[in-house]
Formats: structure tokens, C-alpha cells, sequence
């Protein structure tokens, strides 16, 4: 059966015995088990068991061992293995220990006695089941009369009212404890407590001075600071935080007061603009007080103070001040010239109150538009005003010091200018228009719109007609739409460009205000050849169709009695040049214009194969539209003569002739170019004729012939307009 053996301290002994041992010594005794041979050992005759190495109750409380009786002779057990514990019984040999010390602790400022400051426990490893080794007792050994410990919990406690954290804020406190119940020959531990004591708010603001002086020049600008009080506090954190405040005085409405952003300072400003002139000094009545106030300590208050603030104005020159912050004003665009419009105001605000001079900024009227009166301030014209042009006018006015140039005041002065109705409406473009060869009476052509550059107030509206001229024209009608818009439509069919290729038809247009304003416009609508789904194919005329005062028979005729009389000899060759292609001649120096076969017979020129060298003309000779039976006109004459006769006695005359040029080559030109409206340029004509020539065709032929046009024909500009 299992033996308990108990050790009440080190080396103590505990011993075995088997009811077979007769004492005669045949018996040996064996330990095994927990500590066996380390901890404990066994005498083998007797069964008497030793400890053989300090014991430690709090290391290791009991021990499982195992016993039994072996015969020494046979060597056999006698009887079967026992196991017993040792159980090792305590001893008042550890002190009790704070294990978490040392200790903060924080509480508030003027707490009332027995509030808890901190729980505390002490741990000692004694068994304490077994007597009173592990009873511990707690008590202060330092930090009387402020705390006290309940001996039995381990709770600090204030033990004295009215601790003031602004008299001491931190206390250390030394807590005991002490097993045996605190008896006499117990062991003891200790540990310190930190005690810091919070703020509360109870102390009251408190400024330095029962009344402060602060100046201030009367020019600072509205914000600017004046100067900052302070009302101290003994308390800390929130509890000193400041609220300020303007309760009385003259300069309530005039300066204001703020917490600073440490919310311990109270800054004075300017709330409204300083006139020494009007007021000299100013006196504030300011109050203090805390934004938190503890109300426990009704007793401690009032939590606030006031001061008087006395505040002196300095004097300093001003520049002029304008009798308004701005101006404005309307005036017509069609105002005449020194035309007194507005008159401004300024004046010294100083005590000298010293006479005013007026002027403009430049930099602010750059077209010098406007002038004002240097000493009365009357604003007038000086140039014509245009809404279209500048529709605002924003001008600064100067007024300076006549005793002090650099004081100078400054006003803006905005000057609209009101519309007048002096502009005329005109077409939104130039436009030009077409019609197809193959249009129909009534058919739209062109829609058009106009523009002017008034501004009504009750908006445009313009009404279109035709020109008075044009009113009953044949071809083309004008209909107001009444939307701003009118349409133009053909009055006809039966369209050709070899009738009339352009037409210009003016447009009037007036808008609804007063003065009523008009304008004649003229619309250029050209007849064009188009596809059946009356897409334009050329507004350009045919490349046969020649003026009539230069027809294609008159042409051929002239040449034909310049030529016919020398066609009959063909044997002779030819020592000056005519010329047949279709572009302008290269002068003396082109030598490659021609083939020389075209002077002997003129009727097969068009046949020749041989082209210029140097360039490829643009269109076909005029030769090829000369019929045959037409070379040899009546009454041309000389049928026989010879063309190389007629070229040497032409020589002759020319070298004859001292005003003569060096002509040396005769060139005929059919067109001026592929699809020219020219025709023919040749004047050869003329010699047939001792009349003098019309050139007015020249108008008709467009922009490229207008230099032609001013030289030999009339202007268009004379001519009545075609419509």
C-alpha cells in the first residue's frame, strides 16, 4: 500500500520496514522512483530513506517513490514493490513581492477623503494552507498624512482633503508588505507609488493690469491688430483656456477682440476703418473668462475678470477720399464732343483739408477718350465714342494733395456707352449666287441674312426689297421672309450663259429703329450649267463664243485680205515669220515657236504635225475654224501677189521708219486661254477699219481683263448694273 512520508526540512529522515526482516541482515532494501539516487537515497540493511540535496517546497511540493525488500542470498524480491510520497511540508521562507511595482498612479486635485488611488496586490510563494505563512498585512511606510493603505486589500486612499495640485502636484508613497500576519519575525516586501495630482479649474483669471494704453495709427487697415491681453490662470490644459470679450466702452462697434489660437490671448483688432480727425481715443471694457468652468468649486470662482483698455489714435496724412467708393455712369455714343457727362467729388480728410487736383490715369484711358477738370472733377468727351468699337469705358480718377503731391487718392469710374442706332444692316457676306441654265420661274436661289452692329433693345429686324431700279426686273424677285431672312427667286425659265452670264442684283435692306438706317447690296448670281440633279458643271462661257465686237468673220476677213494676194508664189522663200499657235510668243529669241510650212500655204497650217518645242499649247489654232471657201474674201484684192513680196516691202517700210520697233516676227493668237471669255486678242481686225474701237466689252471678260478694262474700255463701276 502507497506510504505518505513527510519532510519537515532538509536532511530530515523517514525509513522502511518489512514484517519478513528479522534484523538479521538477509534482506536488502531497493528506492526507486521520482529523486531516487538524487534526491533521496535509502540505507539497504536498515530501510532508513535520506535526503541527500535541499529541498524546495516551492519548487517541488511531493515525490513518487517506489520500495521493496529483495533477499540478498536468492536475490529475489521477498515481497511486491510499495509506493509511497514524500510530501514536503512549508516553511515561512519567501517574502511577499509586488510584481508589477513600481506603481503610477493619478488622481484630481482637491479629492475628498478615502477616494481610491490605486489597488495594489502582493504575492508571496509560501503555501497558504499551511499557517500563516502567506498572510500578508499591508501598511505605509511613507506618505503620511497625504494617503493611506487598508491593510488587508492593498487600497491607497486620500486620507487628507484639499490637496492643491498648484502647491504640489506629485507625491511618492512607499507601501509595505508582511507575511505572518504582519507578526513578528514575518518577512516583508515593499514598493513604491507615484502620485500625480490632475488639474482641476479652481482658480479664478486674473489680469495683470487694471488698465492697459495701446495706439494705433489712424491709416492701419480694418483687420489690423491693435495689440493682445492676457488674464492668467493658474490652472493648466483646458481649465486655463480663455474666452474674451468687448462688455463696454465707446469702441465696441469700432474694435473687436479674439482668442489667439492658444486660447490664452485676446487680440485686439480694427473692425471699422480709424478717423483721428473724427475720434481721437477710444476706451474698451474686456472681460476674461474661463470656457470651463468645474462646478464643484462654485466657492473658487468667479472663473472670470475684466480690464480697461484704453486705445489712442495717431494722426497721419491721408490722401483724399472720394465722396463714393465708385462711380458709374450711362452715356449715349452719339454725345458730342466736350460734353460735360458726371462730375466727381474728393476731399482732405485731414484737419488742413488742403485743396484737390484732378486727373485721369492714363493707363486706364489709353485712347484719351475722356478729360477731366483739374480742380472742379467734371468728367467730358474729347473723342467720339463708339458702343461698336468699346462698349465699356473703365477709367481711374486721380486726386492729389496740392501741398503734398505724394498723397493721392483714387476712384474707379465705369462709363457704358449707351447704343445709338448709326450703323446701316449689310449682308452677313458677300455672296454670290448661281442659277441653273435650266431653272424654272419661281425657283429659290439664294437665301439671304443680314447683320448690324447696333444692339436694339427690343433685338433686330430688318426688312429686304429690291432696289428701287431693280424693283420690276424680269428675271429675279426678292420675298421678305419677316424672320430677318429673305429669299431670292427667279421670275423666269429659259436661262443661257451665252445671253447673260452674270447678273447683279442690289438688295435693299433697313432695320426697325430710329434714325432708320439702310444699305443696297448687291448679290452676284451667275448663270451656270448643271446636271439634272442641278449640281453646278461651269458658270464659265463656251470657249467659241467671242464679243461681237470682235466676231470671229471680221477675223477671218481681215487675214484673208492680208493673205490671198501673196499665196501664188510658193517657190520664193519667206524671210520674216508668221506665226500660227495657241499661246504668247517667246519674241526674238524664240526660234522654236513655229513650223515655217505654215507660210506657204496657210489653208493646211492646221495640218501640220510639227508642235513648239518648248511648250505644248493650250488650245487649237483659230486657223481650223477659218473655212476654206473664206481665205480669199471679195474685195480683199491682188489675188496673185506674193506673200514673200508683201513680207520684204513691209521690211522695207519698217526700216524706212525710224519710230518703227524692230519687229521681226508676226504671230497670231485664236484665244488667250483654254476656256477664256476673251476670245481672241488679235488686232488685226483694225485694218479693215479706220474707225475707232470699243473696248466697254472688256468689263465683261472679269477680274484677269480688269487692268485692260481701266487702260482701253470704261470702268464697270460706270456701267449700270445688270439685273
Amino acid at each position: 500500500p502507497n506510504t505518505y512520508i513527510t519532510i519537515k526540512y532538509i536532511l530530515t529522515q523517514g525509513w522502511l520496514h518489512s514484517d519478513m526482516d528479522l534484523g538479521d541482515g538477509s534482506i536488502k532494501y531497493i528506492l526507486s522512483g521520482d529523486g531516487a539516487g538524487t534526491t533521496f537515497t535509502i540505507d539497504d540493511s536498515t530501510g532508513d530513506i535520506h535526503a541527500i540535496k535541499r529541498l524546495d517546497r516551492e519548487v517541488q511540493a511531493q515525490y513518487l517513490l517506489r520500495a521493496q525488500a529483495w533477499n540478498r542470498q536468492t536475490d529475489r524480491p521477498l515481497e511486491p514493490e510499495s509506493e509511497f510520497i514524500v510530501k514536503i511540508q512549508d516553511i515561512n521562507d519567501n517574502e511577499p513581492k509586488f510584481l508589477e511595482g513600481p506603481y503610477q498612479a493619478t488622481i484630481p486635485e482637491m479629492s475628498t477623503i478615502g477616494t481610491e488611488v490605486i489597488r495594489m496586490t502582493a504575492t508571496d510563494a509560501d503555501d497558504p494552507t499551511y499557517g500563516n505563512s502567506a498572510r500578508v498585512v499591508y501598511s505605509i511606510l511613507q506618505g503620511q498624512p497625504y494617503f493611506s493603505v487598508e491593510p488587508k486589500t492593498g487600497v491607497v486612499q486620500v486620507s487628507l482633503a484639499g490637496m492643491d495640485r498648484e502647491v504640489r502636484e506629485n507625491y511618492s508613497v512607499i507601501i509595505q508588505a508582511k507575511d505572518m500576519g504582519g507578526q513578528l519575525g514575518g518577512l516583508a516586501g515593499t514598493t513604491v507609488v507615484n502620485i500625480t495630482l490632475s488639474d482641476v479649474n479652481d482658480n479664478p483669471p486674473m489680469f495683470d493690469q487694471k488698465l492697459y494704453q495701446m495706439s494705433v495709427p489712424e491709416s492701419a487697415p480694418v483687420s489690423s491688430v491693435v495689440g493682445r491681453i492676457r488674464a492668467k490662470d493658474r490652472d493648466i490644459g483646458i481649465n486655463a483656456e480663455m474666452r474674451y470679450s468687448i462688455i463696454d466702452g465707446d469702441g465696441r462697434d469700432t474694435f473687436d477682440i479674439n482668442t489667439d489660437p492658444t486660447n490664452l490671448f485676446g487680440i485686439i483688432t480694427i473692425k471699422k476703418p480709424l478717423n483721428f480727425e473724427t475720434k481721437a481715443s477710444y476706451t474698451l471694457k474686456i472681460e476674461g473668462a474661463n470656457t470651463h468652468v468645474d462646478h464643484r468649486f462654485p466657492d473658487k470662482g468667479p472663473f472670470s475678470h475684466v480690464t480697461i483698455v484704453h486705445v489712442s489714435i495717431e494722426d497721419v496724412d491721408e490722401p483724399p477720399e472720394f465722396s463714393s467708393a465708385a462711380y458709374y455712369i450711362a452715356v449715349p455714343e452719339d454725345t458730342e464732343i466736350s460734353t460735360m457727362f458726371m462730375t466727381v467729388s474728393a476731399r482732405d480728410p485731414d484737419a488742413a483739408n488742403t485743396s484737390i487736383r484732378y486727373s485721369i490715369e492714363r493707363n486706364t484711358d489709353l485712347g484719351k477718350y475722356f478729360y477731366i477738370d483739374i480742380t472742379s472733377g467734371a468728367l467730358m468727351t474729347v473723342l467720339p465714342l463708339d458702343r461698336e468699337e468699346f462698349s465699356w469705358h473703365n477709367i481711374t480718377v486721380l486726386a492729389m494733395e496740392m501741398n503734398n503731391p505724394r498723397m493721392i487718392g483714387s476712384v474707379s469710374v465705369a462709363v457704358k456707352i449707351l447704343d445709338v442706332n448709326d450703323n446701316p444692316p449689310l449682308l452677313t457676306q458677300y455672296f454670290e449666287s448661281f442659277v441653273c441654265e435650266s431653272a424654272n420661274a419661281g425657283q429659290l436661289i439664294q437665301t439671304v441674312t443680314a447683320v448690324d452692329a447696333d444692339d436694339p433693345l427690343g433685338g433686330h429686324h430688318f426688312y429686304y426689297s429690291l432696289a428701287l431700279e431693280a424693283a420690276n426686273n424680269p428675271n429675279f424677285t426678292l420675298r421678305d421672309n419677316q424672320d430677318n431672312t429673305a429669299w431670292i427667286l427667279t421670275r423666269r425659265g429659259g436661262w443661257s450663259q451665252q445671253d447673260q452670264s452674270v447678273y447683279y442684283l442690289p438688295i435693299f435692306i433697313s432695320d426697325g429703329e430710329q434714325p432708320v438706317q439702310t444699305s443696297t447690296s448687291t448679290l452676284t448670281i451667275r448663270v451656270c450649267s448643271c446636271d439634272v440633279e442641278g449640281n453646278v458643271m461651269s458658270c464659265n462661257a463656251e470657249a467659241y463664243h467671242l464679243p461681237a465686237s470682235l466676231s470671229r468673220g471680221a477675223l477671218i476677213a481681215i487675214l484673208a485680205c492680208i493673205f490671198k494676194p501673196y499665196l501664188h508664189d510658193e517657190e520664193d522663200n519667206v524671210h520674216e515669220n508668221i506665226v500660227r499657235y495657241d499661246d504668247e510668243g517667246g519674241g526674238e529669241e524664240d526660234t522654236e515657236a513655229f513650223d515655217i510650212a505654215a507660210m506657204w500655204n496657210p489653208r493646211e497650217a492646221h495640218l501640220v504635225g510639227k508642235q513648239r518645242q518648248d511648250m505644248l499649247p493650250e488650245i487649237e489654232s483659230l486657223s481650223r475654224y477659218v473655212p476654206l471657201a473664206s481665205v480669199g474674201g471679195p474685195g480683199c484684192g491682188g489675188g496673185d501677189s506674193n506673200v514673200q513680196g508683201y513680207v520684204l516691202a513691209k521690211l522695207l517700210e519698217t526700216d524706212l521708219n525710224p519710230c518703227a520697233p524692230p519687229y521681226d516676227s508676226l504671230q497670231t493668237y485664236a484665244y488667250e486661254g483654254e476656256g477664256s471669255v476673251a476670245e481672241s486678242l488679235s488686232s488685226l481686225q483694225s485694218g479693215c477699219s479706220n474707225t475707232d474701237h470699243e473696248y466697254d466689252y472688256l468689263n465683261d471678260w472679269g477680274p484677269r481683263f480688269k487692268k485692260l478694262a481701266e487702260m482701253y474700255g470704261v470702268l464697270e463701276m460706270n456701267n449700270p448694273p445688270m439685273w
